[in-house]
């Protein structure tokens, strides 16, 4: 079945006949229904006042992670900016440590220091989790200059939202990433809205992918609402970046279905905007996929959700029962000599 995959340079259309198989969606659903239940119960204790601070939702664009991950290795490299609780679980982090994080435990994954925009995890090649704006894509750029230096094929997916390419920072490392050739993908999570604002209000393109056509830099604009799509995306970026052909720019167009953040009423859209987007929600896409190839039956379907349901609840569990951090935790992780002078009185 042809897919229009992407717009490249001179706006042409792409199509590709890859063939995904039940394990491939098996995996995709599974992965995006963790995720989802994931942010659902998120948003649910935020609200009990069980996490605190800023809290940024995922519900809506679950396919870019799920269509990246199997279009990648799990020794590439991602980075993104605070909307991170669900990257991590697409790289294979386990949901306690996640979730102990946002309850700013000592079990988490940041040991409790760096809550909802601040995730990490070295083993799982995570590196945030960033609550700068924009802040992540010169460090994005910086993390496939060393894999570059160091000689291995190793690719760094940078994530930002549509809100960061305002960011004066982007255009140093696009023109730094396409000069020195760096194994980077930089990929817009384009929901339509930086915080409450429009794209149409805050910037003179609208398609953002072109952005990268100054760098001469191959930028694709790509139905993010898709698995199958961003999984051909990336995987064409990524190809490139292995062969040494330098960074790629992806405008992933997806959707928020939740406010910006856990305090955002999303007043500034229209009951009917949502709906429409929902009429795409990427797990009912990969879901319908299922079941009209007959790769799982009713009842499998919902073994599978009662799983989840309770590693979901676990999680919960984990990070009630889970202790926080001791004071003297405030003054380690912050320089690499553990005995730095500090002020103890």
């Amino acid at each position: 079945m042809e897919k229009t995959v992407a717009k490249n340079t001179k706006e042409a259309t792409t199509k590709t006949t890859t063939a995904f198989g039940k394990d491939t969606y098996m995996y995709w659903y599974e992965l995006m229904l963790l995720m989802r239940k994931f942010e659902e119960k998120t948003g649910q204790l935020y609200v009990q006042q069980k996490i605190r601070g800023f809290c940024h939702l995922y519900i809506g664009q679950e396919a870019l992670v799920a269509g990246a991950e199997t279009a990648t290795r799990k020794d590439d490299r991602v980075i993104t900016a605070y909307r991170d609780h669900a990257h991590p679980i697409g790289r294979g982090l386990g949901i306690n440590s996640i979730m102990a994080e946002l309850y700013a435990k000592s079990t988490g994954c940041s040991k409790g220091k760096g809550g909802s925009m601040h995730m990490f995890s070295k083993e799982f090649n995570f590196f945030g989790g960033h609550g700068i704006v924009g802040g992540q894509i010169p460090l994005g750029a910086g993390i496939a200059f060393a894999d570059k230096y160091n000689g291995n094929d190793r690719v760094t997916l940078c994530y930002m939202g549509d809100g960061a390419v305002r960011q004066g920072a982007l255009h140093e490392a696009f023109n730094m990433a396409m000069l020195w050739k760096l194994p980077v993908i930089f990929i817009i999570e384009n929901n339509n809205y930086a915080m409450g604002t429009s794209v149409e209000r805050t910037s003179n393109v609208h398609d953002l992918y072109k952005i990268g056509l100054g760098y001469e830099m191959p930028s694709y604009q790509v139905d993010g609402m898709n698995c199958e799509t961003v999984h051909e995306a990336v995987s064409v970026a990524v190809a490139r970046a292995r062969k040494g052909d330098g960074p790629s720019l992806l405008e992933m167009k997806t959707y928020r279905y939740k406010g910006h953040s856990m305090s955002d009423a999303a007043t500034y859209r229209s009951k009917d905007e949502v709906a429409e987007f929902k009429h795409k929600d990427p797990i009912e896409s990969v879901l319908a996929t299922i079941k009209k190839n007959k790769y799982a039956t009713d009842k499998e379907l919902e073994v599978i959700e009662e799983k989840i349901k309770a590693q979901v609840e676990e999680s919960v569990k984990f990070a009630e029962e889970s202790p926080y951090p001791d004071p003297s935790e405030l003054f380690k992780d912050v320089y690499v000599q553990e005995d730095y002078p500090y002020i103890k009185d």
